[in-house]
């Protein structure tokens, strides 16, 4: 089941690092269309993300046949993986948000970001067991299991994986993350919304 406990996780943190990255550049790649129309910008943002949640559709019709192919038993719980996208879509969207806005005041922020998406990726446990490798160390587990894409893609194996059970944290977690960062995003993105018509 590793081929399957791998392919599960890089869908899903893809699905999270490319949201980021296209919300960061949303207005800043955006500019002349920014500075010559008045809309309302975070229909940009919301774009990118809605665009990457539309190409998770045939990804996991992807999913869904590897793990046929490598043995997985059909189970009624992998329907349970449209409403975990659906949530992490709404998760994606308020990071995007963030870092549109960040990206407006720093365009260095677009630089960082994938140095950023390169250490959650291994601090998620997409080729790994983080769970097992750190049970002797409560306490970087605990860290580890705090991180949104770790509770993301630990969920999506779950109900994906008969082999695999998601430690209860990250089912708390997740709609926690989610609300928090929708609002937080929504709010710190609005607040600077007339300062984007004169992005550079």
């Amino acid at each position: 089941s590793y081929a399957q406990y791998i392919i599960i996780g890089i869908c899903m943190f893809e699905f999270f690092s490319q949201s980021l990255l296209g919300g960061a550049k949303s207005i800043t790649s955006n500019s002349k269309l920014v500075q010559s129309l008045g809309f309302p910008r975070i229909l940009l943002p919301i774009s990118i993300v809605i665009e990457e949640t539309m190409k998770m559709i045939p990804v996991i019709a992807l999913m869904f046949i590897i793990l046929l192919v490598f043995g997985e038993p059909l189970a009624w719980s992998w329907l349970l993986i449209f409403p975990l996208v659906a949530v992490m879509a709404v998760f994606n969207l308020g990071c995007a948000l963030i870092a549109a806005r960040l990206s407006v005041w720093a365009r260095d922020v677009q630089l960082l970001i994938p140095i950023m998406n390169r250490v959650l990726l291994y601090a998620t446990g997409i080729f790994f067991d983080v769970d097992g490798a750190l049970a002797d160390h409560p306490v970087i587990l605990g860290i580890v299991q705090f991180i949104p894409t770790y509770g993301f893609v630990a969920v999506a194996r779950d109900v994906l994986l008969g082999s695999y059970s998601a430690p209860l944290i990250a089912w708390i977690l997740i709609p926690v993350w989610t609300l928090v960062t929708i609002v937080f995003g929504v709010i710190f993105f609005w607040r600077a919304e007339a300062r984007y018509g004169v992005v550079e």
